[in-house]
């Protein structure tokens, strides 16, 4: 990430210019502040997935009950993804790109491919950035969760409700699978990203074109082997107080009971989410790739 191209699209240098460290940290926030729009425009689409994965319904079962709720509930939770978008895109590109720069030489290299030390630098970025943003997927899973509207209504209630309780089961409640899911999934993208765009151009596609087909098709393939993830998480997140002592062993248990110990119930809803992040990633690698490119 952030390397700079010769005219052999597939040949690729780590740039040694410490300032090429801050333009990834810039590169990656203003990709991720393009595809906010995409974040804002299809939330209804994630909060409908969201009750899926909570309470196993059909997509018309939780629509009909997001609509029972009204429009005022519609966008309520859509603060944290949206700040968390921003922030996250600078976080995960400009720190995968100073743990690259650190661990590649031109001696390694040649042992190792750069797709390698790409890998390892992003399941390094994805631990961080779990560490990081964990707080922010619990305060946004609790606020979507239609039971905590009586007694959590805002926003300021849910923080200071989650900061009086332990780690835990407060602001970090399922933080070891978050952590797995992050650094698995930050792994595959960076090592994925390039020569799938490699691939894209031998085709013939431009190189915008390469670098958003590269971001979706590799979006496509984190997503559905982590997708039991997530929706263990959305169920460890979605509840406060005792309801959080669960353990994800013993979560994950009564999660598969409850989905009949059926994978295809496991996945209720996984369609929708992939189609979003296709198109979320996709959007997200063109922008920062013609960023890195026109900054070399």
């Amino acid at each position: 990430m952030g390397r700079c191209q010769d005219l052999d699209p597939e040949v690729e240098v780590v740039p040694r210019d410490p300032m090429a460290w801050l333009r990834s940290y810039l590169h990656g926030g203003t990709s991720s502040l393009f595809s906010t729009l995409t974040t804002m425009v299809t939330f209804p689409v994630y909060k409908t997935v969201f009750r899926q994965q909570l309470h196993n319904n059909l997509v018309r079962q939780a629509v009909k009950q997001l609509y029972r709720e009204g429009p005022r509930k519609l966008y309520r939770g859509i603060i944290p993804p949206l700040v968390m978008k921003t922030l996250n895109g600078t976080l995960l590109f400009g720190l995968q790109n100073t743990i690259l720069h650190q661990l590649s030489s031109p001696s390694s290299t040649s042992l190792i491919p750069l797709s390698g030390f790409s890998a390892m630098a992003g399941l390094g970025a994805g631990g961080v950035e779990a560490i990081v943003f964990t707080p922010f997927e619990r305060v946004q899973n609790v606020l979507q969760n239609s039971q905590n509207d009586r007694y959590l209504p805002t926003l300021r209630s849910v923080l200071a409700r989650l900061a009086n309780e332990r780690p835990g089961i407060g602001l970090y409640c399922a933080f070891l699978p978050t952590l797995v899911r992050n650094a698995l999934g930050s792994s595959l993208y960076f090592g994925l990203k390039d020569p799938l765009r490699a691939a894209m151009a031998d085709q013939g596609f431009s190189p915008l074109a390469s670098s958003f087909v590269s971001g979706m098709v590799n979006s496509m393939a984190i997503s559905l082997p982590l997708y039991p993830l997530s929706v263990l998480i959305a169920n460890m997140q979605a509840r406060v107080g005792k309801e959080t002592v669960a353990g994800a062993m013993e979560t994950w248990n009564a999660l598969w009971e409850s989905r009949q110990r059926s994978v295809t119930l496991l996945y209720r809803g996984g369609s929708l989410v992939i189609v979003r992040s296709c198109l979320t990633w996709g959007i997200t690698t063109a922008v920062y790739d013609q960023l890195a490119q026109h900054a070399c």
